[in-house]
């Protein structure tokens, strides 16, 4: 298992949260707005603490991994990134090798796995733009693509499709789907049917505590998301097979 927790929680937005999670497979966390789906991630990420209980990565409690090994084994994706200083973008998934660098320059393995980043999330052709001058989306391909050049075990995303038209929404999540393949991929998504169509298994959060975790047909139902998102829905399979939601007309 890579994290292991065990009545985590924190000062505010989460509660005695205890679960396992695979070294491999797409998870998304989703949950109304408050329910404690960023503040999980982000203790996870490393960038929330102190917190209650225990959690551990590879079988080591996170508070004593060494804040640079750490960063070689999992990249983490905020929700935005600002950056007032004139870097491209290029330079800036480049500076996502820095955990991985032995020395002050790039070597060709640094700059093979940040083109290699930038092709998988569609923004190599932004290689050369000023970063502040890039819409919304294309930034977060681009801090996407810095997260990947890490070449993790572990990809950590915090409502990475915000910025996203519906095109690159369904691109970026097929190619979570696709790294699920042979690492773990945690992603906070507001978007049900996201994850109905593409994760592997959904936690859903109410109110800082766990309201159901499993295959997301199984945890996200009529009953469920009437419970936890006050909303009346239907769920339909799409010509795949897979579990679609519809809201009932009228709520």
């Amino acid at each position: 298992m890579s994290f292991v927790a065990d009545g985590l929680g924190f000062a505010y937005g989460l509660r005695e949260a205890t679960f396992e999670l695979p070294d491999t497979g797409l998870i998304a966390l989703a949950g109304p707005n408050g329910a404690g789906k960023s503040t999980l991630l982000g203790i996870l990420a490393r960038v929330r603490s102190p917190y209650r209980g225990s959690v551990k990565y590879g079988g080591r409690e996170l508070r004593e991994w060494p804040r640079r090994d750490f960063a070689t084994q999992a990249g983490y994706v905020p929700q935005a990134v600002r950056i007032d200083f004139p870097f491209t973008a290029g330079e800036i998934v480049l500076m996502g090798r820095t955990s991985q660098s032995g020395g002050w320059y790039e070597s060709a393995h640094d700059r093979r796995a940040a083109e290699q980043a930038m092709s998988i999330t569609d923004c190599l052709t932004l290689r050369d733009r000023d970063f502040r001058d890039l819409s919304g989306g294309e930034r977060q391909r681009v801090i996407v693509a810095a997260a990947l050049a890490q070449e993790p075990r572990t990809l950590l995303l915090d409502e990475p499709a915000t910025h996203l038209d519906l095109r690159h929404q369904l691109s970026l999540y097929r190619l979570l789907a696709r790294l699920g393949k042979s690492m773990l991929v945690v992603t906070v998504t507001h978007d049900l049917n996201l994850a109905l169509q593409f994760a592997d298994r959904v936690i859903v959060m109410e109110q800082g505590r766990l309201a159901g975790d499993g295959a997301p047909s199984d945890v996200l139902n009529p009953n469920s998301i009437e419970s936890v998102f006050g909303v009346r829905a239907t769920i339909q399979l799409t010509p795949q097979g897979r579990p679609w939601m519809l809201p009932v007309e009228g709520m």
